[in-house]
């Protein structure tokens, strides 16, 4: 058994399938691509069973709010992370060079990938074994009665809550090719004078960062006001 296969705890009775897993399209074909789309319906299916089964008093929305935490890319990076997947991992000399070890994206995929090459060399079952495996610790930190909220939903209420308007989202420029581009977007605060950007392989994940670092900063400013008056 490799040293991947032992982290993630499954032994593969088709070795290509694992290389082809950590393939990236830069490298040649086959790449992995097509596992990396059947692993996320894998991962999305996985995770959404769980939950129904551990939470089953909770709504449809709280489940979907938690599930897309748990299946977001940078959950997926951070597991990824944990399994070194960049030292795995066949790139084009283009991609190496620009850091595509650890670029967030390609490490995302090649984790989803493996998800359905595991489904491929066994089942659903074991497919689903290996993700409960990695999600271990982050599903025990689950709190059902604090479900998660993205940046964005924070960012609103917290305005909402001061009778403010809600901020604006600004495309400021895109860049790469069709299939990786990048996503550069500002959270405009008129009201607050707050102006924060967000860079992401998306535009809702820019979105987000550029929400999560507005929010930080609100929050930042309340608590340093509340410091203030309990000083004078």
């Amino acid at each position: 058994m490799t040293e991947i296969e032992q982290a993630i705890g499954y032994q593969f009775k088709q070795p290509r399938l694992l290389t082809q897993a950590f393939t990236h399209r830069s490298f040649g074909t086959p790449h992995n691509e097509r596992l990396e789309f059947l692993g996320d319906s894998v991962l999305n299916c996985a995770i959404a069973q769980f939950l129904y089964t551990r939470f089953p008093d909770l709504p449809e929305g709280v489940l979907s709010r938690l599930r897309a935490n748990l299946v977001r890319q940078q959950s997926l990076f951070e597991i990824a992370e944990k399994l070194k997947l960049g030292e795995f991992l066949r790139l084009g000399d283009g991609e190496v060079k620009s850091g595509g070890r650890s670029r967030p994206s390609i490490l995302a995929d090649a984790l989803e990938s493996i998800f359905g090459a595991v489904l491929l060399d066994s089942n659903f079952d074991q497919a689903q074994q290996v993700i409960h495996h990695l999600y271990a610790d982050s599903i025990a930190a689950i709190d059902p009665k604090t479900p998660a909220k993205d940046s964005k939903t924070l960012l609103q209420e917290v305005l909402q809550s001061r009778h403010l308007p809600l901020p604006d989202y600004v495309l400021v420029n895109t860049t790469g090719h069709a299939h990786e581009q990048i996503f550069s977007i500002d959270c405009v605060i008129p009201a607050l004078g707050i102006h924060t950007s967000g860079v992401a392989n998306s535009r809702r994940a820019a979105e987000q960062a550029a929400a999560l670092t507005a929010h930080q900063a609100i929050m930042t400013e309340a608590t340093l006001t509340s410091v203030r008056k309990s000083g004078k």
